[in-house]
């Protein structure tokens, strides 16, 4: 097999629907983009969740005597010290429990102020009597909160059993659904880039006839008369597969890094070196995909 002869092929096929061959190039980016998108979502999220859930307590509030009269769990009275220290030993002697920390009122009025500012309208109305003393339980696997919750909620001196991530759910599903989406756009850019495939082959396979039939006669085995149209969609679509890889590279280096991870910085976000990882990917699916439609495609329009 010469390859010269498969190369100036591949060259002739690519000039000769060089709109389809950008119209399948631009669809494939785009795409391949979005799956390697998605791919780096999904991670950031996972990386998210390991670093919030890892920091995130779950919280034990102790009725105080303002809540006697305002919370149902509350209405025999304030925590007494013999609850309190109940309450610590149960806690220090389950398994799933990593640490304990109490706060009293003092420590959360602190809190509060460290937060909000001194300068918070509610700062001056609240006194630190008001505020509730709490055990703050950090657990060696945050999923076991209802462990805690099942085992102190309603008990005599707690107010209320609060779970941290909770607050952070929302967001995590929100990715997620953000995610979703774009895997749900990437799988219609995908049928756009196979059916201009699948017509770009035709139509080349279509205006070759003549070629190919005298390739046929002069017994030319049908692999190699595929080939080069096989791999003229392979070149298309690895094309694709590095514009894809530029967009990529380009949104991390200029928007995550160059905006995002400026503007909030709250949230550690992945670096290049993960955008790299998926790149060998990017390009593998993009020269594959299309290679593997036009082979389909050649069996049933390269017919001589």
């Amino acid at each position: 097999m010469r390859a010269q002869f498969v190369m100036s092929e591949i060259g002739v096929g690519l000039r000769r629907n060089l709109t389809m061959t950008f119209a399948v190039i631009v669809s494939v980016a785009l795409s391949l983009a979005l799956l390697g998108g998605s791919l780096l979502m999904a991670q950031q999220v996972n990386s998210m969740k390991d670093y919030w859930y890892d920091k995130v307590n779950v919280s034990i509030f102790l009725c105080n005597k303002n809540d006697e009269h305002t919370s149902p769990n509350c209405a025999k009275g304030p925590v007494t010290e013999v609850q309190k220290k109940e309450i610590r030993a149960d806690l220090e002697r389950m398994n799933i429990v990593d640490t304990v920390m109490f706060e009293s009122s003092k420590q959360a009025f602190d809190r509060y102020k460290e937060q909000f500012g001194k300068d918070s309208p509610l700062a001056s109305t609240i006194t630190a009597d008001q505020m509730q003393q709490s055990f703050r339980v950090k657990l060696k696997d945050p999923e076991k909160y209802k462990v805690i919750s099942s085992a102190f909620a309603g008990r005599p001196g707690v107010q209320d059993v609060t779970d941290q991530r909770g607050t952070l759910e929302s967001l995590f599903n929100l990715l997620r659904g953000m995610n979703y989406a774009a895997l749900g756009l990437m799988a219609l850019m995908l049928v756009v880039a196979l059916a201009l495939i699948l017509n770009t082959v035709r139509v080349s396979a279509f205006s070759r006839r003549r070629e190919t039939g005298i390739m046929r006669l002069v017994g030319a085995s049908s692999f190699y008369i595929q080939l080069p149209f096989i791999m003229e969609a392979a070149a298309a679509g690895l094309m694709g597969g590095i514009f894809a890889c530029v967009l990529m590279v380009c949104g991390q280096r200029f928007l995550i890094e160059g905006w995002l991870a400026e503007k909030i910085d709250a949230i550690q976000f992945i670096g290049m070196s993960e955008v790299y990882a998926k790149l060998p990917l990017v390009l593998a699916i993009g020269a594959l995909m299309p290679a593997l439609a036009a082979f389909f495609a050649l069996r049933k329009y390269l017919k001589v």
